[in-house]
């Protein structure tokens, strides 16, 4: 059988999938096809019912729960781990873009995206938003059309040695308002997957990240060919970052997270209500 996989090129899910998609691990009969792509285009191709299985960010998966449910494993969720508001200089601070948030404009890595749904809650009046690969967000602050940009991924480790300023740290944000860990981004499988099928990707997953956890530089060859221009500094910096216990099992805690996303983000009238339940049936 063969089901279609999308994930970023990012070092956190090709050091995740490396195993599985190259059967370095028993795939109990499944082949994969992948794509890669960033994490807002996997957004949208999630909402018209493309792929069998594919990254997301959580906000996202709010409009996506008709279709698809929450794997197990996977996922990118922890303590540190969240987007970074940041500027070009350090006239900014948190109070100041509060009171002027109306004349100020700030390049997302995308509408759906988790980072945008932080932003919102720390930030509520902050609304010239404008849409932007997350891998522009940098240069456009540097060349002065955007004057707050909100970053994520492998960013968090190059913006200084731009002389780019932090303004605030949304994960830290998230954590002193709800003591949990900030879920970003989880995998998701189609609901028309048979439920023993959607079980048998669950353990292989969580297989494929032991497998890596066991095997560090196993995956190596295939990090680097995705990771392009990166640093190999920051590419073993980001997986240590967004790979941990909580992409082998969300578990009661990371569970428990995930609801209270979706609780604060219904609270605050950004998603509509969810009528059926998040998690595959394991």
């Amino acid at each position: 059988m063969k089901l279609s996989l999308g994930f970023s090129p990012c070092p956190n899910d090709t050091f995740i999938f490396d195993a599985l998609i190259h059967k370095k691990i028993d795939t109990e009969g499944l082949d994969f096809e992948v794509f890669f792509d960033d994490v807002e285009t996997l957004n949208q191709k999630v909402f018209r019912n493309e792929p069998d299985i594919s990254k997301l960010s959580f906000h996202a998966f709010a409009y996506a729960t008709k279709n698809y449910a929450l794997l197990d494993s996977g996922s990118a969720l922890g303590y540190g781990v969240g987007p970074l508001l940041i500027s070009s200089s350090d006239r900014f601070t948190a109070d100041r873009v509060r009171e002027d948030s109306k004349n100020l404009t700030v390049g997302i890595p995308g509408k759906y995206t988790t980072a945008n749904f932080l932003l919102s809650l720390a930030f509520p009046d902050l609304l010239n938003k404008r849409e932007m690969l997350f891998s522009d967000i940098e240069s456009s602050l540097l060349a002065g059309s955007i004057d707050l940009g909100l970053i994520i991924h492998e960013n968090r480790f190059t913006y200084e040695q731009k002389g780019l300023v932090k303004i605030i740290d949304l994960g830290d944000f998230w954590e002193k308002e709800t003591g949990e860990p900030i879920p970003l981004g989880g995998i998701v499988i189609n609901r028309r997957i048979d439920p023993g099928v959607q079980a048998t990707v669950n353990r292989l997953i969580r297989k494929s990240i032991e497998f890596a956890f066991e095997n560090p530089s196993s995956a190596i060859a295939f990090i680097k060919e995705h990771a392009q221009a990166m640093e190999e500094e920051v590419m073993y910096k980001h997986i240590q970052l967004y790979v941990n216990d909580f992409s082998l099992s969300l578990a009661g805690k990371g569970k428990s997270a995930v609801e209270t996303l979706f609780n604060k983000a219904r609270e605050s009238g950004v998603i509509p209500d969810v009528d059926v339940p998040l998690f595959f049936n394991e």
